[in-house]
């Protein structure tokens, strides 16, 4: 475990997401001593340029809340937004004021999960991010709220931390809010212990994740952010889940919090934003040599493949492919509209291409945006 820890206090590039209960109190403005108290950390840890910080940060609804007369969080999606609206400029004017004490300069970066499916989008993201780290800011990450819809929404900004994770290569997530570690049991009942480490599934098959927070201002829980701890090791980058207060003592390597072990291997595509962040917005029905082609051959899908077509899609959408009995085996960004599929299932591409143009002798999945769902 020392081992383990070490490793954490030696991290270069470094992923802190922290929720809105460790921001705000419980009126659901932002309590401005936490903000400081949290970037008093954050500062010092990456004071020296050794360390490089990118904090996700949740808030900008509970932010929102008071400013506009809302006495809880908004169940409907039309009031969150405008609750986000002024929220985000109020919680990136505290951080920013915050970090000016240590001469250091924020930088705001708002994302969508369906952005990040895209290629480009992903890569200008990559590139903006590495920037700010470069040139010495330090970048805030928050979901782009105000314009997200149900559909194209992480949900939570557990998960959005560990892609944002992947995305700048990190070596380290540390997941805060206002529980200090994963439990065996409810925390607040004598006799349940923390779990000091996971080194995978198996260490948490017998406990029973709870998914309420106490300050009731967030949309998170302890399964996103073990959801999120999930992902991120199975991308080959270690985490720490602990309580804000700790932060300090998580970022150098102190033996508080859960601290997940990594378990997979570190990539540099986007295809885990594909798996984990997007939303399918209908089906693709694949014969069988065609799911043989996918998942075992790791290849394109073509026309020729296609069994049926469900959903209304347009081009460049994430899509699900399924067999023939109905499960999925593989999400990929398709190439047609929904409308169109019908007209090309069965027919080889050239065949197509001599009846309806050469914009149409082409894959309807291309490898290179298709990721194969493992059970």
């Amino acid at each position: 475990m020392a081992g383990a820890r070490q490793t954490v206090g030696e991290a270069r590039r470094i992923v802190v997401k922290v929720g809105s209960s460790s921001l705000t109190t419980a009126a659901g403005g932002l309590d401005a001593d936490r903000v400081d108290a949290l970037v008093d950390v954050l500062a010092k840890t990456r004071s020296g340029g050794e360390r490089e910080i990118v904090l996700v940060s949740s808030g900008a609804i509970a932010a929102g809340l008071a400013p506009l007369g809302l006495r809880r969080r908004p169940r409907d999606l039309a009031r969150q937004q405008a609750a986000a609206s002024v929220g985000q400029g109020l919680l990136v004017a505290r951080y920013t004021a915050s970090f000016a004490r240590y001469g250091v300069r924020v930088g705001q970066v708002l994302l969508t999960s369906d952005d990040m499916s895209r290629r480009a989008h992903h890569r200008n993201a990559s590139r903006t991010l590495d920037k700010l780290l470069a040139m010495g800011a330090f970048p805030v990450v928050n979901e782009n709220d105000t314009v997200a819809t149900d559909e194209i929404r992480f949900g939570d900004n557990d998960r959005l931390a560990a892609l944002v994770a992947h995305l700048v290569r990190a070596d380290l997530l540390v997941l805060l809010s206002d529980v200090d570690g994963v439990y065996d049991g409810d925390p607040s009942r004598p006799g349940t212990s923390r779990i000091a480490e996971v080194r995978g599934a198996e260490d948490l098959a017998h406990v029973e994740i709870g998914s309420a927070g106490k300050a009731g201002v967030g949309t998170g829980g302890m399964v996103t952010k073990v959801e999120a701890a999930r992902i991120a090791a199975a991308a080959g980058i270690q985490v720490v889940l602990t309580s804000a207060v700790h932060a300090a003592e998580a970022l150098g390597g102190g033996d508080t919090g859960t601290y997940f072990h990594p378990t997979g291997r570190r990539s540099a595509d986007r295809l885990l934003w594909l798996q984990h962040a997007s939303t399918p917005q209908g089906s693709l029905t694949l014969d069988d040599g065609a799911v043989r082609a996918v998942v075992e051959g790791r290849k394109s899908l073509l026309p020729a493949g296609i069994a049926g077509v469900e959903g209304d899609f347009s081009a460049g959408d994430p899509v699900e492919l399924r067999d023939r009995e109905g499960r999925a085996v593989a999400r990929g960004l398709v190439n047609f509209d929904a409308k169109e599929i019908p007209l090309l299932v069965g027919r080889s591409t050239r065949e197509l291409a001599r009846e309806l143009g050469p914009g149409y002798e082409r894959e309807v999945v291309h490898r290179d945006d298709l990721v194969v769902l493992h059970p």
